[in-house]
Formats: structure tokens, C-alpha cells, sequence
């Protein structure tokens, strides 16, 4: 194994658990430090945390949508109709916008950026793990797909959905939750900016 190919595999083996340092680490940073809009200008805090609940609404709407889709299906079977139809990687698609959500959700302009960045960097080594294990299992089929649908930026005109679709609904169910963690996300930040009005937690950073 090539020592490129080593380093997807590595990357898309701990994908779950580099998410959750990431994630935890986040959390920890969001629990030190507070927006300085909300001194300086709250206006401009408001619309910022507006702004976060709207991209997080369509980012946990998206997340559900393509989980009704792959949920049992994720690699046994490939995925085209729905959001798949639009392009290849709708759920990291609409868990970019869910991250930048949570950013904006901060009060900050700082937060968003960087979060759109490290995802910017990351998530392109996922991708393409992944869809090296979907080519080797669906071969021509996915060559066929990877031909006509964009990679991650959605094209409206590809959309097409079927009338009827099968949906597992035990698999369903567990996919419903990690597809809306975005949402327990923000109930934590807001949990952690009432801890922080009561002065229970230290504010050691301040961002715009």
C-alpha cells in the first residue's frame, strides 16, 4: 500500500474519533471565551446568531434528508436518487453548512471562518477514501456516477427522486440522531453562554 493510500485509510478508520476531539475541543474553546460583538455591538450579535440558527436549521434538514437515503444503505448499495442525485457528497455538503452554523451561532466571524477552513483541509482526504472504497465495490456503476454528479457542489439540474424508496426505519432512527447534532450542538452553546451570564464559567478569550 502506497504510503498515500496508507494515510486515507488511517484518516477514514479514525474519521469518528478525530470528529469528536474535534468536536470536544470546540466545545472547550466555545466554554472559555465569548463573543466581543455582544459588548461592542449586540446588533451585529444578534444577526450573527440568526444567521447560525438559519444555516443549522438547513444543515440538520439536509442531514435528515440524505440519511432517509443511505440509511442501510451506505455502501451494500449506491446511493443516487434524492440529494445523492445532486451530487456525490450531500451529507458533508450540508455538515459544512452546519459547521459554519455553529460558528456563526457564536457571535463571532472569527469562529466560522476557521471552522470552514479546518473542514476546508480535512474532510477533502475523507472524501476521497471513501469513494475509493465505493469504486472498488461498485466499480463501473460508480465510474458512471462519479462521471455525471459533482463531487460537492450541488447541481439543481441532476435532481431526480424516485416514487416509492425503502426506508429501514431501526437503521433510520439512529441515523436521526447523529444527523441533528448539530442542534444539540447549539443547546450546548447556549447552555454554556447562560453559565458564563451567571459567571459559573471564566471567559478567557474574547472573539469578534
Amino acid at each position: 500500500m502506497s504510503r498515500k493510500r496508507k494515510g486515507l485509510f488511517m484518516i477514514e478508520k479514525f474519521r469518528i474519533e478525530i470528529s469528536r476531539i474535534f468536536v470536544a475541543a470546540l466545545i472547550i474553546i466555545i466554554a472559555l471565551s465569548n463573543s466581543a460583538w455582544e459588548t461592542r455591538a449586540p446588533f451585529v450579535s444578534a444577526v450573527l446568531f440568526m444567521i447560525g440558527c438559519v444555516l443549522v436549521g438547513i444543515a440538520s434538514l439536509g442531514r435528515l434528508w440524505c440519511s432517509l437515503y443511505i440509511a442501510g444503505y451506505k455502501t451494500d448499495s449506491l446511493v443516487t436518487e434524492g440529494p445523492y442525485s445532486l451530487c456525490r457528497n450531500p451529507l458533508y455538503f450540508f455538515s459544512l453548512i452546519g459547521a459554519v452554523g455553529v460558528g456563526f451561532a457564536s457571535e463571532t466571524i472569527t469562529l466560522p471562518v476557521v471552522l470552514f477552513l479546518i473542514f476546508t483541509m480535512y474532510y477533502p482526504y475523507v472524501i476521497k477514501s471513501e469513494e475509493a472504497e465505493l469504486s472498488k465495490i461498485h466499480d463501473d456503476k460508480f465510474q458512471k456516477y462519479f462521471q455525471n454528479t459533482p463531487r460537492f457542489i450541488p447541481k439543481l439540474s441532476n435532481f431526480r427522486e424516485p416514487e416509492e424508496y425503502v426506508v429501514k426505519p431501526v437503521i433510520f432512527r439512529k441515523h436521526m440522531f447523529d444527523a441533528l447534532w448539530f442542534v444539540w450542538l447549539l443547546g450546548i452553546m447556549e447552555i454554556l453562554e447562560s453559565l458564563h451570564e451567571l459567571h459559573v464559567l471564566p471567559t478567557i478569550f474574547n472573539f469578534y
